[in-house]
């Protein structure tokens, strides 16, 4: 009884930010504008966490510049590019596909394509018979000597 209460409890819980209630707008508008724009920046501290979810001090301190740029009256974009200019571009948490990122964009794809078709070569070079030279006459003979004396100890002395 106890796992199942567990189960439930755990399918039923929601997510729970880390916005206080003194950081909050007073207009839902302009709140909902915040959490959305939260949602795409990166906590500097907590690295993999938007600044909506993270409890550390930097991520309060940039909930709190996101909603003093939207009461100055910025756009959305005009707050990400304040953030983006004052912290690097490595705050986005979807980096954009400008300048030096197209390099990381591109790369991974084309490594892909790279080990694909160094694969299919391999393996097509692998599927052929390989080339077998035809024996000279001398070679010939000398095989032919070996089969008829059958000696073991003349093919290691020769």
């Amino acid at each position: 009884m106890k796992h199942l209460l567990l189960v439930i409890a755990l399918l039923t819980a929601v997510p729970v930010f880390a916005v206080q209630p003194d950081e909050v707008l007073p207009d839902p508008v302009m709140e909902a504008r915040a959490r959305d724009i939260s949602q795409g920046l990166r906590c500097l501290v907590c690295r993999n966490e938007n600044i909506d979810e993270s409890n550390a001090e930097l991520a309060r301190d940039l909930r709190l510049l996101v909603r003093e740029r939207l009461v100055a009256g910025d756009s959305d974009d005009e707050v990400v590019d304040y953030v983006v200019d004052r912290y690097g571009e490595y705050v986005l948490l979807k980096p954009t596909l400008t300048g030096a990122n197209k390099l990381l964009w591109i790369a991974g794809p084309a490594m892909l394509i790279l080990a694909l078709g160094i694969g299919i070569g391999f393996i097509r070079r692998r599927g052929k018979e390989p080339e077998v030279a035809e024996l000279t006459d001398e070679e010939k003979r000398r095989l032919e000597s070996l089969l008829q004396d059958n000696s073991v100890e003349k093919l290691f002395l020769d």
